[in-house]
């Protein structure tokens, strides 16, 4: 007994030795807050979180393509920035995964990042192989980043702030990237939106088969099928809403935009009542992916 509670004041005292060196580099414990260990920040990821990230993706195009022809570009812009940046502070601020900030957070990503890919080609005239390339680069950044900073790039590790800046960084980029890349093959590449939905929804299934029966890693194979989420719901999105002189059925943006955000109130107020993507408590049977 008393070399188990020896061990338990030892074990006590040098934490407490390590909170306060972190604190001393820190400067007033700003490092130690940024890597403090808490609860999971972001969902399971169960069918229900790959279900509602494309219903984002797609929402996210419906709703800056309606968005810039409903009302000056400029005010469209500054209110996509705006909403994404307050729902992104107050995702930050929660102490643990909730279904309301977490996705109102990634649906203000989904339309701001539309807009940021948008205007690097419409107003800058970038061509948006340049464009995918550039936001390509930027990804494999963070990603560099991450890998050098942090352990592992897993999401079922997104405990700290550091690392939760990490994940959103990625999200962010990925989003840009993948609107560039949709719209890409949609037009640059002539495959109209149908056919640039039918491509991505082929290359989605890639991380699957690698998974399963190329010995991909499981962080490898989740990153690789969140970046084309991306580019599948957008092409989805453009299909339904734009005009059959473009190549889509003609539905409106905005008849679709909205559709699809009823979808993803109803998806994420059944996941909020029930719980059913909470992050399982530590202790539990591994998840995949948690290396």
């Amino acid at each position: 007994m008393r070399g188990r509670d020896h061990g338990r004041v030892t074990g006590a005292h040098a934490e407490r030795e390590i909170r306060q060196a972190g604190g001393a580099r820190g400067g007033r414990g700003s490092a130690s807050w940024l890597v403090r260990r808490g609860a999971v920040r972001v969902p399971e990821i169960t069918v229900y979180f790959w279900v509602v990230k494309g219903l984002s993706t797609a929402m996210g195009e419906a709703t800056s393509d309606y968005l810039v022809h409903a009302i000056s570009p400029v005010v469209a812009v500054l209110l996509g920035f705006a909403g994404f940046a307050a729902a992104l502070a107050v995702q930050f601020t929660m102490r643990r995964y909730l279904a309301w900030t977490y996705w109102a957070a990634v649906v203000g990503v989904g339309v701001f990042g539309t807009m940021a890919a948008d205007v690097v080609h419409v107003v800058l005239g970038v061509p948006y192989f340049a464009s995918a390339a550039l936001y390509g680069a930027l990804l494999a950044a963070v990603f560099v980043t991450w890998g050098a900073t942090e352990p592992t790039l897993s999401v079922h590790s997104i405990d700290t702030p550091r690392r939760e800046a990490f994940y959103w960084a990625a999200v962010v980029a990925t989003f840009a990237m993948g609107t560039a890349t949709g719209d890409m093959a949609a037009t640059t590449l002539h495959l109209g939106y149908l056919g640039s939905a039918l491509l991505f929804a082929g290359v989605i299934c890639l991380p699957a088969i690698g998974r399963r029966w190329l010995g991909w890693n499981e962080v490898l194979a989740f990153w690789v099928a969140y970046v084309v989420t991306r580019p599948l719901g957008a092409s989805v999105a453009d299909w339904l809403g734009k005009p059959r002189s473009l190549s889509g059925l003609g539905w409106g943006d905005g008849h679709v935009s909205l559709a699809l955000t009823l979808a993803i109130l109803l998806l994420v107020a059944y996941l909020a009542r029930t719980r059913r993507d909470v992050p399982r408590p530590a202790g539990r049977p591994a998840r995949p992916g948690a290396r």
